[in-house]
């Protein structure tokens, strides 16, 4: 399989169009336009019943104590853990097109509740659910896709991985309110093939420079 973006080239920073957040001279970080990049996939095998799309960064912290902290930094070498931006399942097997903006287009307080996307798709949470949990003005159930917002006092670049995944079956078997990582699990033993695509963000200006 392939996956191209008109949006992301791999290995390249993401615009902050398809960000969470973008800095901000004052206040480090603001709300940026949160629009879903444009993806085309192709080359599925024969056999190929479904699509699940994943947004997987695997720099976040393993501690929040000190993210977004003043006078602290988030050392390079510290323990990381994978955070979820996206998760999509049940993607028909027609479908291998999305484009920019089509399943997210602004930041959405408290969180997405019925994402937009494909015909019979489902979008599970993504981490920014248990980030936001206890922000009063901020906490919700985040659905969909929401972008890049990697702390502004981390000494890593983050990377965004973007993966399709082409199934054996119609659908995942997950349900409720389930996650990218629950989505990760249920894969295993389905999958077909698969393509990824990676770009990079930071909000650290040392290393936006």
């Amino acid at each position: 399989m392939q996956l191209e973006s008109n949006d992301l080239r791999e290995g390249a920073p993401i615009d902050e169009r398809f960000a969470f957040g973008k800095p901000d001279p004052d206040e480090h970080m603001a709300l940026a336009d949160n629009i879903s990049p444009h993806l085309n996939w192709s080359g599925a095998p024969a056999g190929t019943r479904s699509f699940v799309i994943v947004c997987m960064d695997p720099d976040v912290p393993a501690s929040a104590d000190d993210v977004n902290q003043e006078g602290k930094t988030l050392p390079a070498d510290m323990e990381r853990v994978d955070f979820c931006h996206w998760a999509m399942v049940d993607v028909a097997p027609e479908v291998t097109e999305l484009a920019t903006g089509a399943c997210s287009d602004g930041v959405t307080l408290k969180g997405k509740q019925d994402p937009p996307g494909p015909a019979g798709a489902r979008q599970g949470l993504n981490d920014y659910t248990n980030f936001l949990a206890g922000a009063e003005d901020m906490a919700g159930n985040y659905y969909g896709y929401d972008g890049p917002c990697p702390p502004w006092n981390d000494e890593r670049v983050h990377h965004y991985e973007f993966t399709v995944y082409a199934l054996d079956i119609d659908r995942l078997e997950v349900s409720g309110d389930f996650t990218g990582h629950d989505v990760v699990e249920a894969l295993k033993g389905h999958v077909l093939d698969q393509a990824s695509l990676t770009g990079t963000y930071t909000l650290n200006p040392a290393l936006r420079d």
